[in-house]
């Protein structure tokens, strides 16, 4: 069984975050980031699957040259391999964005399962997982907290999370596509000779213009210009923080009425 993990390396939830400059996202200099903490979740499911089945775990991720921590760190702790999808038109991508070049990728690796988070912790679209599922024309299920490979890994048996306390039990047949929940397991730590092995995996680079085995990742469909988010504005202190997009009718209503206030004293 090969099973693909989608990970998302986030800004630490401890760290100390200040909005950037421009207004619509935070500064990243000097900044920890870590892997998001249901994607870890995802992969350590991933992992015990591969143990108990037999087969491959390879990692996913995009994003800038810090993202190879992550992906070392996740070979660390048991994948074979890791695909770090490199192009600086992924920055700022929403989940549709996302979805495409995540999908665009495994479906280039032929897997069988595909395991990622809910949501991440910093943006929390909780969509991301859908956007693949979708794309991949696979069954799909979210918000998952428990998994058992059943009849010759042909099905899984698939446990949600639903309001009230209760639980929703069904199956699903592979290759399918799970969001699981922060809980459903305890991540392993890293062990002394998981790090040393790490350092020999693999960690292959995709880029916008590779084409081979299927794989389209066209620019204007996959990054930031294929978004359907776009973000107007930021807090920050309870001041807001205009982008130069925002368009001139509203800047116009903000001058009126501020002129109106200042007739009235």
């Amino acid at each position: 069984m090969k099973i693909a993990v989608c990970i998302k390396q986030v800004p630490d939830t401890e760290a100390r975050l200040r909005v950037g400059k421009d207004g619509r996202w935070i500064d990243e200099e000097d900044l920890p980031f870590v892997i998001n903490e249901s994607d870890e979740v995802a992969l350590e499911e991933a992992l015990q699957i591969a143990e108990k089945q037999g087969g491959e775990v390879i990692v996913f991720s995009l994003g800038p040259e810090r993202v190879r921590e992550a992906l070392r760190k996740a070979l660390a702790l048991g994948a074979g391999r890791a695909v770090h999808l490199r192009h600086e038109g992924f920055a700022g991508g929403d989940a549709i964005a996302t979805g495409r070049a995540l999908a665009a990728a495994i479906r280039r690796e032929e897997c069988d399962l595909v395991l990622t988070g809910s949501q991440s912790d910093d943006n929390g679209y909780g969509a991301t997982g859908t956007v693949v599922a979708g794309l991949l024309d696979w069954p799909h299920a979210w918000l998952v907290m428990g998994v058992e490979v059943e009849e010759g890994a042909r099905t899984l048996k698939v446990t949600r999370e639903m309001e009230s306390g209760l639980s929703e039990v069904f199956r699903l047949a592979l290759p399918a596509v799970l969001e699981v929940q922060a809980g459903l397991n305890h991540p392993r730590y890293a062990s002394l000779k998981g790090i040393m092995s790490a350092k020999k995996k693999e960690i292959a680079g995709w880029f916008a213009q590779v084409r081979e085995k299927g794989i389209t990742i066209v620019p204007l469909s996959l990054y930031f210009v294929g978004s359907r988010v776009k973000l107007r504005m930021a807090l920050c202190k309870g001041k807001k923080l205009y982008d130069k997009r925002e368009d001139k009718k509203e800047k116009d209503d903000k001058r009126e009425m501020q002129r109106a206030m200042m007739r009235r004293r």
